[in-house]
């Protein structure tokens, strides 16, 4: 045993080798390969099949842009904002109202599609159809698609659905269709092309909705700055280019709205006060004119003059602060009612708080914000709550400021009166006809200021609103993008790679994990204790089912042939001090190779001019004779239970030197006919005979018919077969030896061959192994080598 030993693998570490790694990863191409290919044709079929989406972006920046005009007396504008809040802002933009106001400064009412195998495209801002609306019913009309088809330069054909029923009926160009309560008309398109089908569908701004907002962006080009980016993404690239650039526009309209309203409030309320006083500023005049007519009195004197200048002053002043008070109340209202745009209308110098206009532009930049919070969280939300108590606070800072101005300026009035008393006793002193004439003329001055006041007020205000401008600029228009951002090509193929490449990787490691087989020498080394004898190569062809095949003879100089000569090298180590060796083989089941083994074994045997003879002991599946090509009439099982001689069994092969005795008819009771002390003599009388003789047993993992064989050989090979026996064959030699105290028990490794993809991934330092020459490729000293490297040059020259 100690020669064998010696040609057994000894391990003194371990480690792993990266470098085999690799080399089953490359072993293995075809299994990353495949689910990389696979990748590959899945994406390829998702890019086919997914629509693309296009983006597109338009730059907005904010600033605040003063008129050169000097700010108008008497008008707050409070719409205007010293500082933009972004986010405010980009709410508004957002908003349904604003969306839907540039919806329709697109070419919305009728939509096309072109029908295609997999999806449909949207052909807009192309119209390939002349649909003319005869009656449309916003509210109630017809909003899927329907298919044109041209029949011929008469007549078309319209198809769509009413519920799960599909409806088609032929039409004539030019003439009216009804379809729900929608009347249209279709015009002929110039050319007739019956393979082409159209589809189109009618719209209200509203069916646009969705799929704006779902793709509307809009972000900070720079943090902290005033400039806002507006990102479309549709499937549609013209699409998304109109809708920004309406959006933008339309916002810009909006802001300059807003703007303006304070002094288009200004200028209404104006008009309608100069409406009442032109009426009274006329009557006044002609009461006048007609008085002096027919008193014949042209003037007042100088003391009456005096008096009725005062008087005509203090009236003006007077009817001011009452159009004021009338200011105050509306503005009292507007609060109250917390309304939009909240503004001051009319000032006078002195009479109203300076900071009634700092509370109403606070006011109004709270009311904003708040839309633009209902439109994120709920009413009861925290944040909505917050800004609930903040224009709280200030409305009731701002009713506080309205009270104690309506107060003052009912002081001012009351002041006015009184000094209007006094110069009214002033006046009755006064000689009755100038007296009269003062009043009518009291009147007309009163409201001839009051007139000029106001118009001069509704001058400026116009100037002032036609200076306005809104407080962004478009920076940047969307341009057409016609590059697809989503799906990513190069990124859904680069994962497609990789995921198929992680795959492979995943499938190598199942296969490694959930083999159950022996494909790796170094499982047996590290199962059993038992030693390694050799390893017999693969048989490089197909094995018949008779197992004729005997390589180590027809083939010489093969690598098969060579292993089996370092097995019976190692063999001859065993047992030297026997003249006659009795070797017995046997596996744990059936298919892994013994009759193979030992057939080849004895060939090999017999060409360095040993007397060989085979035993077929399997008395339950007897093949060698098949081998052999002879009868199994008679054989061991007739020999055992005497009925002839052991000259009647012993039968000569065709190969010199090589005797068999076939296993002969099945016994009813085979192990306890290889019990007998007759099978013992039958070994004692055919070590005089042979040199070499060699059983082939029943598998011992299935019945017990090789024991009293394997007890009596001087040498017992166990046969595990690369790929066929599982784990568990390597822990049973290991029992046979200790339950039987065998120490003649060695394992032979039969149809080894190089297979990474179950190789250990350990590599050993301090190692020897019996079968290292096989991993020499291309030496030129084995024949199926040379073979193998003449087609592997014929492949590379038909490559190149």
């Amino acid at each position: 045993m100690q020669e064998v030993k010696t040609a057994q693998t000894y391990l003194n570490s371990k480690e792993v080798d990266y470098l085999k790694i690799i080399k089953i990863l490359f072993n293995s191409w075809y299994l990353i390969a495949g689910p990389i290919i696979i990748g590959l044709i899945t994406a390829n079929l998702y890019l086919w099949y997914t629509p693309k989406t296009y983006s597109t972006n338009g730059l907005l920046k904010f600033e605040e842009k003063k008129p050169e005009l000097s700010d108008i007396i008497g008008t707050m504008g409070n719409s205007d904002r010293n500082t933009v809040n972004l986010q405010s802002e980009s709410f508004t933009i957002q908003s349904r109202s604003l969306l839907l106001k540039a919806i329709k400064n697109l070419d919305y009412r009728t939509s096309f599609y072109l029908s295609g195998r997999v999806r449909t495209y949207d052909m807009y801002p192309k119209k390939p159809l002349q649909i003319n609306l005869l009656k449309f019913d916003s509210l109630n009309f017809y909003q899927d698609l329907i298919a044109f088809k041209p029949i011929n330069k008469n007549k078309f054909e319209l198809s769509w659905k009413i519920g799960n029923n599909k409806v088609q009926q032929n039409f004539k160009y030019g003439y009216p269709v009804n379809i729900g309560a929608v009347t249209f008309t279709i015009g002929y398109p110039g050319s007739v092309n019956p393979n082409i089908s159209y589809l189109f569908k009618f719209n209200i701004p509203e069916s646009f909705l969705d799929r704006v907002r779902s793709g509307l962006r809009i972000n900070e080009a720079i943090k902290n700055s005033d400039l806002l980016t507006l990102q479309q993404t549709d499937a549609n690239p013209q699409f998304a280019m109109d809708i920004i650039n309406a959006i933008m526009k339309e916002y810009l309209n909006f802001d300059r709205n807003q703007k303006t309203q304070s002094a288009t409030q200004l200028i209404d309320f104006i008009t309608d006060q100069l409406k009442y006083l032109s009426t009274e500023l006329k009557g006044s005049e002609r009461s006048l004119e007609k008085y002096k007519e027919n008193t014949k009195i042209m003037d007042v004197s100088s003391s009456a003059g005096i008096a009725f200048s005062k008087v005509s002053d203090l009236e003006s002043q007077r009817s001011l602060l009452k159009m004021q008070l009338i200011v105050i109340d509306q503005l009292k209202e507007q609060i109250a009612a917390e309304k939009n745009a909240v503004n001051l209308n009319l000032n006078l110098e002195g009479s109203i708080d300076p900071l009634l206009g700092v509370l109403v532009g606070n006011f109004n930049t709270l009311i904003n914000d708040k839309n633009a919070l209902l439109k994120v969280y709920h009413s009861t939300s925290q944040p909505v709550e917050e800004i609930n108590r903040q224009i709280s606070q200030v409305k009731k800072s701002a009713m506080r400021n309205i009270s104690a101005s309506n107060q003052r300026i009912q002081k001012s009035i009351g002041y006015l009166n009184d000094q209007l008393a006094k110069v009214n006793q002033q006046v009755a002193l006064l000689p009755t006809a100038e007296k009269d004439l003062i009043g009518l003329n009291r009147n007309f001055e009163i409201n001839e200021k009051v007139y000029s006041f106001l118009s001069e007020k509704s001058l400026e205000a116009q100037v002032n609103r036609a200076a306005i401008l809104p407080g962004a600029i478009i920076v940047e228009k969307a341009q057409l993008n016609t590059v697809p951002i989503a799906p990513n090509t190069d990124e859904i193929y680069r994962t497609a790679v990789i995921l198929g490449f992680l795959a492979g990787i995943g499938i190598i490691i199942v296969i490694r994990i959930s083999n159950p087989y022996i494909y790796d020498r170094e499982i047996i080394e590290r199962t059993t204790s038992i030693p390694i004898l050799g390893a017999l190569r693969k048989f490089p062809e197909k094995i018949d089912e008779n197992n004729s095949q005997i390589l180590s003879l027809s083939k010489p100089r093969s690598i098969f042939a060579e292993s089996v000569r370092i097995i019976r090298t190692n063999l001859n180590f065993l047992a030297s001090g026997k003249k006659s060796k009795v070797i017995c083989i046997t596996s744990e089941s059936a298919g892994e190779g013994k009759s193979f083994v030992i057939i080849n074994l004895a060939s090999s045997f017999a060409l360095i001019n040993k007397k060989i003879l085979l035993i077929g002991a399997d008395l339950r599946r007897p093949k060698l004779h098949k081998t052999f090509g002879k009868p199994n009439a008679m054989g061991l099982s007739n020999y055992l239970v005497n009925k002839c001689g052991i000259d009647d069994i012993i039968q000569e092969s065709n190969t010199k030197n090589l005797d068999f005795i076939s296993s002969g008819p099945i016994p009813p009771n085979p192990s306890e006919l290889l019990h007998l002390e007759r099978m013992a003599e039958l070994i004692g009388q055919l070590r005089e005979r042979y040199d070499v003789i060699l059983i082939d047993t029943a598998p011992v993992g299935l019945v017990s018919d090789s024991v009293p064989l394997i007890s009596m050989s001087d040498i017992n090979l166990f046969v595990i077969r690369y790929g066929k026996s599982k784990y568990s064959s390597a822990t049973l030699p290991d029992r046979l030896s200790k339950e039987y105290n065998l120490n003649n028990l060695v394992i032979v490794l039969n149809a080894f061959e190089k297979n990474l993809l179950h190789a250990g991934l350990y590599k050993y330092s301090g190692s020897f192994s019996s079968d290292t020459q096989y991993d020499y490729e291309n030496s030129g000293y084995y024949l199926d080598e040379e073979e193998k490297l003449k087609w592997w040059n014929i492949k590379h020259w038909f490559k190149s």
